[in-house]
């Protein structure tokens, strides 16, 4: 019980000081001010290409802010007087602990790890009445809906057309087992009532429409475009197919979600959103769609058609706030930073639940296209094969198995977060030629830009990288030159009285004393008879 006690009392210190959980983007607004990340641009800016050029430029600085453009050129009459929010988390790391309800100065691997345990836990959403939802502030259906009020941005040259969100809230309802998924997927304007809705292969909403549609039914479909980010982060993973997303979310977040049921769709809408639109995509209902800049710094997949979604009703605040999410190389790609924290906290807790032992760190890196392409995973290895069996789960689990192409292991001295040091264990204990292994004919999407030709998609394969010590060979691997740790505290103490630029540099791995330590294979180390004497 004492032991329980004191983890739990590190937790709290590492979550830092108790604030109550974000309600809506409003308020995420007002904590990303006081952290000083988000910045007004109260200027006309055009919808065409500059919002987008702006956020891609902003998002290279150092730190990273926000963008909240307060006019949009073209509409600044327009009767909805929509606002556009641009890098919403981009790579700051700051924002995007904030988002999940912990302290804006906590460290990566501590973020990673408090995330996959609160991905352990679900809470239900609350349904609040109409009036008690504040996206139900104003409401177009019927003729009165037209998407061409909002201003709708364009984010690269070559886009097939205009594209609200691109990492929007998409809620659909599974035709057998009726569950909500909430899903990130790219929808583009079709005209004044009409959006195209996008999804890879396996998605869980291709998979609702797909099964609506072998039925001869229609399906209804809700998206929220201006959102609190945490619907953008829990919405990106890849979840049981039998629980809702607002579920995880209010795991996260520490309550229920307050959710509210449509008006034109028996739909559960995110109560608190900034707009809402409800629709239905009708029995075989597709149009063109497409290309767009996507995730990997390509443009995707060439137009081809996807189901058309009609809308049936807009819902807003007053003076709503449009989320837009721009996809792009690193580190402009919106989608890097929140998934690299989000995506490695699901893949160490989908390995959590298959019992393996020793996982030290889960590391899905932001600049592999947008945080899909690489999995590093520390590990202690306690048996033989401990480290390839950890490779072929991770590279399957529901958590890593879309997209990702490299999975690498390495041991517990290794930070999976610092590529220096993944690169440095890739050069000195991997033999490429015994510890790499392929996975052919695995889950991809139809936007990978290496398969070609395009009909070849979306099958991918991965590379499994064993770059830990030889398990086998443990008791004679070269031995790691490390600091001793009296050294290190002595250095550190002194650290600035010495005039040393900046903050002490972690370290990992320290000189440890030579213990008797027997092994699976191989028997005692070396020089265990010396030391057995001794000991006696």
């Amino acid at each position: 019980m004492a032991k329980r006690e004191k983890r739990s009392a590190q937790s709290a210190a590492m979550s830092g000081p108790e604030v109550s959980p974000i309600q809506d983007l409003r308020e995420w607004l007002v904590r990303v001010d006081e952290i000083g990340e988000l910045v007004r641009v109260k200027q006309s800016v055009d919808w065409d290409e500059e919002m987008s050029a702006i956020s891609y430029l902003v998002a290279k600085q150092n730190p990273s802010p926000a963008i909240l453009f307060e006019s949009t050129k073209g509409y600044e009459n327009s009767p909805l007087g929509a606002t556009l929010l641009w890098n919403i988390l981009g790579p700051s790391l700051k924002r995007i602990a904030v988002t999940l309800e912990e302290s804006p100065d906590i460290s990566v691997m501590d973020l990673i790890r408090r995330v996959k345990d609160k991905l352990k836990n679900r809470i239900p959403p609350r349904e609040v009445s109409p009036s008690q939802a504040p996206v139900y502030e104003n409401t177009r259906t019927g003729a009165e809906v037209d998407l061409t009020l909002l201003p709708i941005p364009k984010h690269w040259p070559l886009d097939g057309g205009r594209y609200p969100g691109t990492a929007d809230a998409v809620i659909t309802r599974d035709p057998d087992n009726g569950y909500l998924n909430i899903g990130t997927y790219r929808m583009m304007l079709q005209g004044s009532k009409q959006v195209g809705l996008y999804l890879s292969p396996g998605k869980d909403a291709r998979l609702h429409i797909t099964r609506a549609w072998q039925k001869g039914e229609s399906i209804q479909i809700a998206a929220a475009w201006g959102i609190d980010p945490l619907f953008m982060i829990i919405g990106s993973q890849t979840f049981p197919k039998n629980v809702s997303e607002y579920e995880f979310a209010g795991g996260v977040k520490g309550q229920p979600i307050p959710v509210v049921r449509g008006k034109t769709t028996d739909l559960l809408l995110p109560a608190n959103a900034e707009l809402v639109i409800e629709g239905v995509i009708r029995p075989q209902s597709v149009k063109a769609e497409g290309p767009f800049g996507e995730f990997t710094g390509y443009y995707g997949r060439p137009e081809a058609g996807c189901p058309l979604v009609d809308v049936t009703a807009i819902h807003y605040r007053s003076n709503p706030i449009l989320t837009s999410a721009l996809m792009a190389d690193y580190p402009s790609n919106e989608q890097s930073g929140f998934f690299s924290i989000i995506r490695s906290a699901r893949i160490w807790d989908d390995l959590d639940k298959l019992g393996i032992p020793g996982i030290h760190g889960v590391y899905a890196h932001p600049a592999a296209a947008g945080g899909f392409g690489m999995t590093v995973i520390s590990l202690e290895q306690r048996y033989a094969g401990h480290a390839a069996q950890t490779l072929a789960l991770a590279a399957q689990v529901p958590g890593g198995a879309y997209y990702t192409k490299w999975i690498i292991a390495v041991d517990e001295d290794v930070d999976p977060t610092d590529m220096d040091q993944v690169i440095w264990a890739m050069s000195s204990r991997c033999n490429p030629i015994e510890d790499i292994d392929i996975l052919r004919n695995t889950w991809s999407t139809w936007l990978d830009p290496t398969q070609n030709p395009p009909e070849e998609r979306p099958y991918g394969s991965k590379a499994l990288i064993n770059a830990c010590k030889e398990h086998r060979y443990l008791p004679v691997f070269s031995e790691r030159t490390t600091l001793r740790k009296e050294i290190y505290d002595r250095v550190a103490a002194r650290w600035h009285k010495l005039g040393l630029p900046g903050q002490v540099p972690t370290v990992r791995a320290f000189e440890q004393e030579k213990k008797v330590i027997y092994h699976e294979v191989g028997g005692f180390e070396p020089g265990h008879k010396e030391r057995e004497k001794k000991d006696k």
